[in-house]
């Protein structure tokens, strides 16, 4: 498997401000197309030795790329006569990240076409297509986005999934919508009206905070005192639905990184948090420090955990992940329909085994972050076949600030991209995030 360059092993000793970074960003899009690999870890390797600002660059340079793929791949196939030979594929993904800084990103259209053409001429096998990079990136400077196709920017068996399950009007609204990038949204320890009015956010109907351009997170106030942290507003409504309150032991399972322990924690609820993966419970872990809260910890697999009964349990479980693309542009070009129905798979087996660790009259609430109706509404319909000791606990219109165009009609949580529109908007939408509550007889 070929591993990423190093943009600082590769970079000569002095060059153009910039092209470390756009270096890295190529890297890291060549890494997730060719290998697979994850963009923010990927990226966090190539970039620790440029400064911030690179950093930066770098990341949102290689995050728009892949966030518009689809219609940047056919506008460069539609300005080529011949494709690219495969031993040279490396020249198609520096075209691609020089054509996202000219359409869709505030950068000279000279220092995109020549940081690209210097790029393309670093190694022999690409050095030869020089010529076609400048010629077709100064071609896309002067015709603009009058000649950018108008395709879906994810692969399109999703993009018919969607439109299969939510109608086509809502299918490609969806897949609009995921080309845009995420504002960020905060979850207050206590206090989200303050924490609004501190940061000069939104605060949203259901307690979430919302910023955009925040720049640098761990520079914003109140980071380093545990006053808040990153957690998208869909993804804040699993715990929610719990409703947690001291007295309460809740099971938290694949719980890695934390958000949904650290708002039960928040709560009063004692948690038991589990998770697989050593590393992400490192995480975890040091993230309820920062936050001042504390939860019993325990490396398990949840498919197999023995433990409880609990008042509630909250499964946020693996899954494709659909619903994050514009924070993790990546998932649209590394899952495919396969990975669909091993995760179903694995998502049964959990529900299955979480079931056991309730207490009768106890709650259970499985949520996902994937837009796929098999790894939500279809996964709960399956649950219910086989577990009639279980029924659904409707979430309700205004409950933890949830409108009815967020439920379905069983009364499950399903937001999608489109939802929260804003005037303006870098402040609207969502994660695609499904969630069930279900209360055990």
């Amino acid at each position: 498997m070929k591993e990423p360059r190093s943009a600082s092993r590769s970079a000569p000793a002095a060059e153009a401000p910039g092209l470390a970074a756009r270096r890295a960003a190529a890297d890291a899009v060549e890494a997730v197309l060719e290998n697979g690999h994850p963009l923010e870890e990927t990226l966090e390797r190539l970039t620790r030795e440029l400064d911030e600002r690179d950093r930066g660059l770098a990341r949102m340079l290689a995050a728009t790329t892949l966030r518009r793929l689809g219609s940047l791949r056919a506008l460069l196939r539609s300005l080529m006569e011949r494709a690219i030979p495969e031993k040279a594929r490396r020249v198609e993904v520096l075209m691609l990240v020089g054509a996202a800084q000219i359409l869709f990103m505030d950068v000279p259209d000279h220092a995109a076409v020549g940081t690209t053409v210097t790029l393309v001429g670093e190694q022999a096998s690409t050095a030869g297509f020089k010529g076609l990079a400048n010629a077709v990136l100064r071609r896309i400077a002067r015709e603009g986005k009058a000649i950018l196709p108008d395709v879906a920017d994810q692969p399109e068996w999703m993009v018919e999934g969607w439109t299969a399950a939510y109608g086509p009007a809502s299918g490609e609204a969806i897949s609009r919508a995921l080309a845009s990038e995420a504002p960020l949204d905060l979850t207050a320890r206590q206090h989200p009206e303050a924490l609004a009015e501190k940061l000069g956010g939104r605060l949203l109907p259901t307690g979430s905070v919302r910023l955009v351009e925040a720049g640098n997170v761990t520079a914003l106030a109140g980071f380093n005192e545990g006053e808040w942290w990153v957690q998208d507003a869909a993804a804040a409504l699993p715990a929610l639905l719990l409703r947690p309150a001291a007295g309460m032991t809740i099971a938290d399972l694949c719980a890695a990184p934390g958000g949904k322990t650290a708002q039960l924690a928040a709560a009063g609820a004692r948690v038991v948090a589990v998770d697989r993966s050593a590393p992400r419970l490192r995480r975890l872990k040091a993230n309820l420090e920062r936050l001042s809260l504390a939860a019993d910890i325990i490396e398990a697999d949840a498919t197999r955990l023995k433990a409880g009964p609990f008042d509630g349990v909250l499964i946020d479980a693996p899954c494709s992940a659909t619903g994050t693309i514009r924070r993790h542009p990546e998932v649209a070009w590394t899952k495919a329909p396969a990975d669909i129905v091993s995760l179903a798979s694995l998502q049964a087996r959990l529900l299955a085994n979480a079931a056991e660790l309730v207490r009768p009259g106890g709650v259970l609430v499985y949520s996902t972050c994937s837009l796929e109706p098999e790894e939500g509404e279809r996964q709960i319909a399956a649950f219910l076949a086989l577990r009639p000791d279980f029924v659904r606990d409707p979430v309700v219109p205004g409950e933890c600030g949830i409108p009815a165009e967020w439920i379905n009609g069983e009364g499950e949580v399903r937001t999608l991209p489109t939802h929260l529109p804003d005037e303006d908007p870098r402040y609207a939408g969502l994660d695609g995030f499904f969630a069930a509550r279900l209360r055990k007889g």
